[in-house]
């Protein structure tokens, strides 16, 4: 029986008419924002930015791209995010990583307030998604969690293993699986005999940022392999050649993880925008409050 293929280009697409739908239903005077720090001048964050912003407004929404200079302070970082916070049509922060040295990036994701926190990087958002309260998690996993459950990929029960440890990727995929009652085993650089550990698993998922890094002979046949690198050449973390003809479901690099990244971004700010409608909608008019 040949491997599904987890095709996420296909499926963004279909979220995106689902999203369109829900947009045109708020019936706004003026579309909701998602908004996009970009400091610096990296030419591969810029790209993700300009691809995000076309997305929004395949959906109905507006973008809101703030470009701020390489050499900005850490207090004027955290001012922007300040005024987009207050922003009352801004449903949506992103601050795209990575950002110049000098900046406590730390400190500005978590400046980000919680109820615009659509890419899941606070600190808090990550608190709460970890103990299955509501919250809006890390977009890439998220999208992930989305692309299995499109493809009716069992979960529960089975044992992933998450090669990668970073606190917006490899921490909470593991959160997320772990909820969706699977056995998770995280592996970073100090893990022993990785090959063997990878082995164990019945779902990898390659985050560990570093091209092929995962090798082909490392992974046991019937395997679902969700990769969620993309390097130059066009491969991903996990070595696709000598495992796609033994896996049973796979990601495609390109086409895979990162266009489910960018539509949970989208369906988390249109999810927030649906919310702050919501309230203000049950909010009582001033006559009422008397």
């Amino acid at each position: 029986m040949p491997p599904i293929l987890l095709d996420g280009k296909a499926y963004s697409k279909e979220l995106e008419a689902e999203l369109t739908a829900r947009v045109a239903r708020l019936r706004l005077a003026e579309p909701p924002i998602l908004a996009t720090i970009l400091v610096g001048d990296d030419p591969a964050s810029a790209t993700y930015v300009k691809m995000k912003g076309n997305a929004c407004r395949r959906v109905g929404m507006e973008s809101l791209s703030i470009a701020l200079p390489n050499s900005i302070t850490t207090s004027e970082l955290l001012a922007a995010i300040d005024d987009l916070n207050a922003n009352p049509r801004v449903r949506g922060i992103l601050l795209q990583h990575p950002v110049p040295k000098q900046i406590d990036e730390r400190a500005c994701f978590d400046r980000i307030a919680l109820a615009k926190d659509v890419d899941g990087v606070t600190a808090h958002g990550f608190g709460r998604m970890a103990m299955d309260e509501p919250a809006y998690g890390s977009a890439t996993p998220a999208g992930i969690m989305r692309l299995l459950r499109r493809y009716e990929i069992p979960i529960e029960g089975r044992e992933a293993v998450v090669v990668g440890r970073s606190p917006i990727l490899g921490r909470p995929m593991a959160m997320m699986l772990l909820a969706a009652n699977a056995t998770v085993t995280i592996c970073h650089s100090r893990t022993k005999n990785l090959p063997g550990v990878v082995r164990r698993a019945e779902i990898v998922i390659g985050a560990v940022g570093k091209p092929e890094f995962i090798r082909a002979d490392w992974i046991r046949d019937g395997a679902v392999i969700v990769d969620a690198g993309y390097h130059p050449g066009g491969v991903g973390d996990i070595e696709l050649a000598g495992i796609v003809d033994r896996c049973s479901a796979y990601t495609p690099v390109p086409g895979g993880v990162g266009p489910m990244t960018i539509a949970t971004l989208i369906a988390h700010t249109v999810e927030a925008a649906e919310k702050a409608a919501q309230k203000e909608n049950a909010a009582p008019t001033p006559a009422a409050a008397h």
